[in-house]
């Protein structure tokens, strides 16, 4: 379940800006995920946004946590933190922080972007290292991606098969190519009732985590909110599933299908 949060985080998804006016969030938005692996209730993971102060002005605080509970704990425990701090008006990033802990395995970075310069410096804050790396205007952090995605997707003209792309400062490891294809409509069964959803498969890396580049499948509502519904993950041992557990705070009405 190593970088179970991670993944989940990168895949999250987005319809037009307005400054400090976003159709999609606000603030106080909560979301609660449980996810599961195999038979077991694996953890749960939570994303909140709020305002905050950071480099002298007020910005959006993101704050991603994930917790193996229970039994699973025993097996592989997790404790990831992540936070990103994007700017009101353009769902640009300021500031990103990464600490985890996922069965033993640690690490702890953080980002300060700096777009007049075109440059982001990397702390290694475990080894009290940093490096800069060159950046583009449209880059994005893992959290703050999910809300740049939200707000700016539309449907309109997109057919199935159809790839958005978006780059991706990820941490150390440098810039992702993030791409999502689009599967179309479908309906979700959740414990709040059927969910009218729109499907995507993000692109990722195959190898020691995945089964393949496109193992991952994201159900987001078909609605303003466009916030993640579920989430199938088929790794190289076994499949991992999230689903919505839990919201709060939402922009707007949260579309279900009444039977």
């Amino acid at each position: 379940m190593k970088k179970i949060l991670s993944i989940f985080l990168i895949t999250s998804v987005y319809s037009v800006l307005s400054a400090q006016n976003y159709q999609a969030f606000k603030e106080g938005e909560w979301l609660k995920y449980r996810l599961h692996y195999g038979f077991l209730n694996a953890s749960y993971a939570t994303i909140k946004l709020e305002k905050a102060e950071v480099k002298g002005k007020t910005v959006f605080r993101a704050i991603g946590k994930g917790k193996t509970t229970g039994f699973a704990s025993l097996f592989f425990k997790v404790d990831d933190t992540y936070e990103s701090f994007f700017e009101l008006d353009s769902v640009r990033p300021v500031y990103f922080k990464r600490d985890i802990y996922e069965g033993g395995y640690t690490k702890h970075i953080e980002i300060d972007y700096d777009f007049d310069r075109n440059s982001a410096k990397i702390y290694n804050i475990k080894d009290s290292t940093s490096f800069s790396l060159e950046i583009h205007y449209k880059i994005q952090d893992i959290l703050s991606s999910t809300y740049y995605l939200r707000e700016n997707f539309s449907t309109d003209n997109l057919k199935v098969g159809d790839e958005i792309p978006l780059d991706m400062l990820f941490d150390d490891d440098g810039v992702y190519d993030f791409k999502l294809r689009y599967l179309g409509e479908q309906i979700i069964k959740t414990k709040f009732g059927k969910v009218p959803c729109l499907a995507f498969r993000p692109l990722v890396k195959s190898g020691r985590i995945f089964r393949a580049r496109e193992s991952l499948t994201l159900w987001v509502s078909n609605d303003l909110n466009r916030i993640p519904i579920r989430i199938q993950a088929d790794l190289r041992v076994g499949s991992i599933k999230a689903d919505l557990e839990g919201y709060n705070g939402l922009k707007n009405q949260f579309t279900l299908i009444m039977d």
